[in-house]
């Protein structure tokens, strides 16, 4: 079941690479019918996917280079599988949206094939070199998407994103290489080094927090965290549309998704130490990335600082590694998915009908008769959803990560919170200069959007209402996997119970009779849904 997303997408990059006499549009027809059979096949995943389990299932396990400890071990839990749909729903989205006369078309919808597939192998992966391997799959497409098909400045771009990158392949493998070695363990299955005596436990403190500190640099780098930032907002501004799509909403989860694993989850005494470090270090990156947002000018600047602001909530979640906190990260790297994806592909339509990112010179584009309503009025729901707006995906993931958090972190939580006032700050300044007022002269008349764009967009807006609606679509997904992370650490407080938020965030209601039974869980330290 889970090779088919691996590999079907490396074959038919290989199709489209050397079947000859293909057209653009031929290829762009094969190309979006792999992904969407691939969005189909992920779904129907979650049809056979058993949320009462903790452990990996749909498990596939090859013995491969045994002697490297390096085994074909693919697996899907609840902490995967959410992100593993997000990919490929935006592979699909990047594709439709590219534009139809692309030069060097093979090229271009082969890249984007193997991109799907080292994303979704890295979320699979449950060897740490095989994990490894996908990782810098990725690595070279996206670094020929840049610099082949990007803007005046795309060598640069590129060429820092390469060795940003690359910095953060090495220090993650250098760190895997440590963890094997010091434990003497007999393979790099994620299950071995996780327990017993062979495991990362039974290392000296000093040992862990040192391999820790390899972990959290280099999938530091690739979230990215302040200081380790300068790459991101280069290759977004210079990165075409789909690019900026994939880059956004899922390439960046690699490097959160790789901290929750191979952080959290392997290291749990270091991390109960380092904790407060990384909640601090949180607290910058949101707040850092929350004003130099608001300092820009360019609309797709804006938008890549403030990727780079709600990274910040997923780090603080980590740090606390409640079970509450946790599940808000996975929901919270979920809902970034989608609303970065939909910021930049209005940024691109904004863009490629007006020709101009600039916010001195857009002004009016919600006019309904010359400009851009439907687009404004997404924006606009994209905005809200972003700053945390309750009713849109993005609240309830906020909600989550800060009501986990702040009884673990207080200090730190509250000042990510005045972070999510600042989302609103720079956000209404976008959308007041841009789409309000009259109509600037350089941009009357615009071309209609064709349905080419809307679709996509509109696809993207109501699954933000609709997850924000009705979160438990993923939460029940998401929690035992969770909560399974969690070790005995002495961040962790005290965990609530994920139904009893239920009737806080939809209703202002008083408790019901339920109210001891939800305490008497609150105290045993369980977070889970009645029967």
């Amino acid at each position: 079941m889970l090779s088919v997303l691996i590999w079907v997408p490396i074959l038919g990059a290989a199709l489209i690479g050397f079947w000859p006499g293909l057209t653009p549009q031929r290829s762009r027809r094969i190309t979006l019918l792999i992904s969407g059979g691939l969005l189909l096949w992920s779904l129907s995943l979650v049809a056979g996917f058993d949320p009462g389990l903790s452990h990996p299932q749909w498990v596939e396990f090859f013995p491969w280079i045994q002697p490297l400890g390096l085994n074909y071990y693919l697996g899907v839990d609840g902490i995967s599988l959410p992100l593993v749909i997000l990919s490929e729903l935006l592979v699909t989205i990047a594709i439709w949206i590219t534009q139809l006369g692309i030069s060097r078309h093979r090229l271009y919808y082969a890249l984007i094939l193997l991109i799907s597939s080292g994303i979704v192998g890295s979320f699979l992966a449950q060897n740490l070199l095989l994990f490894l391997l996908f990782y810098e799959l990725e690595l070279i497409p996206l670094y020929l998407l840049i610099a082949i098909w990007g803007g005046r400045r795309r060598g640069y771009a590129s060429t820092k994103f390469l060795i940003y990158t690359a910095v953060s392949g090495i220090l993650v493998l250098a760190t895997f290489l440590g963890v094997v070695w010091l434990t003497e363990a007999p393979s790099f299955d994620l299950e071995v080094l996780g327990s017993g005596s062979l495991g990362i436990s039974a290392l000296p403190l000093n040992s862990q927090l040192i391999l820790l500190g390899g972990i959290v640099v280099g999938f530091g780098i690739k979230i990215p965290l302040v200081p380790f930032h300068t790459w991101l907002p280069d290759a977004h501004v210079e990165a075409s549309t789909p690019v900026s799509v994939l880059l956004a909403g899922i390439l960046l989860k690699l490097g959160t998704y790789g901290l929750l694993r191979f952080g959290v989850g392997l290291f749990p005494e270091a991390w109960a130490v380092a904790a407060p470090w990384v909640a601090g270090w949180a607290v910058v990156s949101v707040l850092y990335g929350a004003f130099c947002a608001i300092s820009q000018t360019d609309m797709k600047k804006m938008v890549a600082y403030s990727s780079i602001a709600h990274m910040g909530y997923i780090l603080l979640a980590f740090a606390a590694a409640t079970p509450l906190s946790l599940l808000g990260s996975v929901i919270q790297m979920v809902s970034h998915g989608l609303i970065s994806g939909l910021l930049f592909l209005l940024v691109g339509v904004v863009y490629g009908k007006s020709g101009s990112r600039d916010l001195n010179v857009l002004q009016g584009l919600l006019n309904p008769e010359r400009g851009l309503p439907l687009i404004g009025s997404l924006m606009i729901l994209a905005v809200m959803a972003s700053a945390g707006i309750p009713g849109l995906v993005g609240f309830i993931s906020e909600f989550i990560v800060f009501r986990g958090s702040i009884e673990v972190f207080p200090i730190q939580t509250l000042l990510c919170m005045v972070g999510t006032g600042l989302t609103s700050v720079y956000f209404l300044i976008m959308v007041n200069r841009v789409f309000f007022g009259r109509l600037s002269d350089p941009v009357i008349n615009l071309p209609q959007v064709q349905w080419r764009d809307r679709i996509p967009a509109i696809v993207l807006a109501l699954i933000i209402v609709v997850l924000g609606i009705q979160p438990t679509l993923m939460t029940k997904l998401t929690e035992l996997s969770t909560t399974a992370l969690v070790n005995l650490q002495p961040t962790m407080i005290v965990q609530v119970p994920v139904q009893s938020l239920a009737p806080d965030m939809m209703t202002s209601g008083v408790a019901d009779s339920g109210a001891a039974q939800s305490q008497l869980n609150h105290n045993q330290g369980v977070v889970g849904y009645p029967d």
